[in-house]
């Protein structure tokens, strides 16, 4: 009797610290952002009041009670992309034509590029792309509460809140998107201009509409202070191009594309990558003379030059 004593005392003692291990677990990945319903809505609003009104009204309040509901009460490494459906279905609107622009390895640079969704429309300039931007989240297993402290990474599961939410928004974006498709490569980038897996490779490419697309144009660009590892026609952008092709699509490419350089060139003028060149005209038609972007006169002509190409 007493070795059975014994032993159930050992075998309760062990369950019970097993039991504290798994409600005590932490997540490598970084808690819910603080303050998280209070920023969805209120980006939900500034989008379809500020941002881009042409969407019409929104329930932002729903989109909230939808995208909660997605993640909440359940195990944190087993939500799926269509557990976010709904509130998909209650943010989607139109994306324009030839506005699309997809990306990989240079976030802040398409953000920069799209400007809003002046320029191009990337997915993070979509309303459920820009309420979601750079946000974490995730629940609890059994509770109604967020998790504050951490949540899971993608090495530790890959169906976690967050990820599978952009997989459900990429794949939305990428039958949305029509006409000609961009994208913006980052030719620096040490895994690969076009990584695969990748969202792109995996979530977007496979669900582009094919009958809705008239062209795919690829821009490669070098980080300005980056090596140039990679370019049109070699490593994984020829991969990409090989099978963009393969599929019927009309495609071309082009490195160091200039509206994105120039852009680029805003914070490096130094740079010799951002030197003008004798292609670059002045407001009378002259050539402007070679060198770096640092004399003001040189740089107001090139400034007004570009502008009044925008005009025209």
């Amino acid at each position: 009797m007493k070795s059975l004593f014994l032993s159930l005392v050992v075998v309760s003692v062990l369950f019970m610290n097993s039991f504290s291990d798994v409600q005590g677990k932490k997540w490598k990945g970084e808690g819910t952002t603080k303050n998280l319903e209070s920023i969805v809505i209120g980006r939900c609003y500034n989008y379809i009041r500020i941002v881009n009104p042409a969407v019409g009204e929104k329930n932002c309040s729903e989109i909230w009670e939808a995208f909660k509901n997605a993640f909440i009460n359940k195990d944190p490494c087993s939500i799926l992309p269509k557990d976010y459906e709904l509130v998909i279905n209650l943010s989607l609107h139109t994306i324009p034509p030839n506005k699309s622009l997809f990306w990989e390895n240079n976030q802040l640079l398409v953000k920069s590029f799209a400007d809003r969704g002046r320029r191009y429309m990337s997915l993070s300039d979509t309303l459920f792309g820009f309420f979601g931007d750079f946000l974490n989240w995730c629940g609890q297993a059994n509770s109604a509460g967020l998790d504050y402290e951490s949540c899971p990474t993608m090495e530790e599961c890959e169906n976690n809140a967050v990820d599978s939410f952009w997989r459900m928004a990429s794949i939305t974006y990428a039958q949305h998107s029509s006409g000609v498709i961009h994208v913006l490569l980052n030719g620096s980038a040490v895994g690969g201009a076009y990584p695969a897996p990748g969202f792109f490779a995996d979530y977007e490419i496979p669900n582009l509409q094919k009958d809705k697309i008239s062209k795919i144009v690829i821009w490669v660009v070098d980080d300005i202070e980056g090596p140039d590892i990679e370019s049109c026609g070699t490593h994984t952008v020829k991969i990409l191009e090989n099978r963009l092709k393969t599929l019927g699509y009309d495609v071309t490419c082009t490195d160091n594309y200039k509206s994105v350089m120039f852009l680029l060139c805003l914070d490096y003028p130094d740079d010799s990558k951002c030197t003008l060149s004798s292609s670059v005209f002045s407001v009378d038609g002259s050539p402007l003379p070679d060198g770096p972007l640092t004399d003001m006169g040189t740089v107001w002509s090139v400034v007004v030059s570009l502008l009044r190409a925008c005009i025209c």
